[in-house]
């Protein structure tokens, strides 16, 4: 495992409960927290250099929870060297970035799976089995969002650094809601973009997360603290999404999806990361509107994406497993960040070609 912070601690609690998984090595740069980390969870073998634990020939896979800018080299160094990876969110800070570790996985013929975390959720697979179902017809507009009140993850670190995480709230939250609602919706190819971002609050040394105690930084705030888009996918559909850290709105921390068919519509809302009473079903009873509020087990979040990669790697079905959900994530990301800079319209083939050249 790479990483100490609140990714890599998931990661590496989830796979030392995997029966028949030894967690052999820790890397991160904080060695205070390197040692308590390794010492809560029995890893043996610690480093501070995260090359000289991708250079281990005894591991057959490494975990990614290092800040995003790190995810491309880790993941292509331990893919060329033989092990499949499990990156957290997102793949890479850009498009580009995540071609490169998509095609080294096709090259090494490793697997690569992406912590999308939220598909795991109780409540988004309910969702996912009445959409399959085809309770609510075709989907034709959907709408995902995820807003914080006070939620910026530190000022100074490397989380509001342009450079080093790739963006603000678009690509860290956004890219789970957008990943969400394609899933739901059964994957539509998004074919263009039109974005705008805000960096309201944060530059003022407003809005940030208390409890992460970094909003005295001294270096700049680089990135937004909301973005907002509109997205055209094929076959005439449509997805409004926003994605905020820091905004003068309740005091919580909520996300969640509406969609609206031809049969019936669907909404999801979660406060605070709570599991009861989150989705609401809407359909008609004997030509009466109704709302069904089904009954929703919680499902194993970081646990299950951790059971699947191993699972994947112990069964040997991992070919076409490349990391390719990450990468078209990653373009629509880059296509917002790109319509917003430029003011207009992007298409997702325009990213696409730019990468190409």
């Amino acid at each position: 495992m790479v990483g100490l912070g609140y990714a890599g601690g998931q990661h590496l609690k989830n796979f030392v409960k995997m029966p028949n998984v030894e967690a052999v090595a820790l890397a991160g740069l904080e060695e205070e927290r390197l040692k308590e980390l390794g010492g809560q969870y029995g890893v043996p073998n610690l480093y501070t250099n995260w090359e000289d634990l991708v250079a281990r020939e005894d591991l057959n896979a490494i975990g990614i929870g290092a800040p995003n800018h790190l995810h491309a080299p880790i993941a292509i160094a331990a893919l060329k060297s033989g092990k499949h990876v499990l990156c957290e969110k997102p793949l890479a800070r850009t498009g580009a970035e995540a071609e490169g570790i998509v095609r080294a996985a096709r090259e090494a013929d490793r697997a690569v799976h992406i912590a999308f975390t939220q598909r795991e959720r109780g409540d988004v697979q309910a969702l996912k089995r009445h959409v399959e179902e085809g309770n609510l017809g075709r989907i034709y507009h959907a709408k995902a969002t995820w807003m914080r009140r006070n939620g910026i993850p530190g000022m100074g670190g490397w989380f509001t650094s342009k450079e080093m995480a790739g963006g603000g709230p678009l690509i860290d939250l956004g890219v789970h809601m957008v990943d969400m609602a394609l899933f739901l919706m059964g994957d539509p190819e998004v074919e263009t973009v039109s974005c705008a971002t805000y960096a309201e609050l944060g530059p003022r040394g407003r809005g940030g997360r208390a409890d992460f105690g970094l909003m005295q930084g001294e270096d700049p705030y680089e990135v937004e603290d909301l973005a907002t888009a509109f997205i055209r996918l094929s076959g005439g559909a449509t997805l409004n999404l926003e994605a905020g850290w820091a905004a003068y709105r309740e005091s919580s921390d909520d996300f969640g999806v509406t969609l609206y068919g031809t049969e019936g519509g669907a909404e999801m809302k979660v406060k605070n990361y709570g599991t009861a009473d989150t989705v609401r079903i809407f359909t008609d009873v004997a030509g009466v509107p109704a709302v069904v509020t089904p009954e929703i087990q919680p499902r194993e979040g970081h646990f299950a994406v951790v059971r699947r990669f191993v699972e994947t790697i112990r069964a040997g079905a991992w070919e076409g497993q490349n990391g390719d959900d990450g990468l078209d994530r990653a373009r629509i990301i880059d296509a917002c960040y790109a319509s917003a800079l430029e003011n207009r319209e992007v298409s997702l083939r325009e990213v696409a070609e730019e990468e190409a050249v």
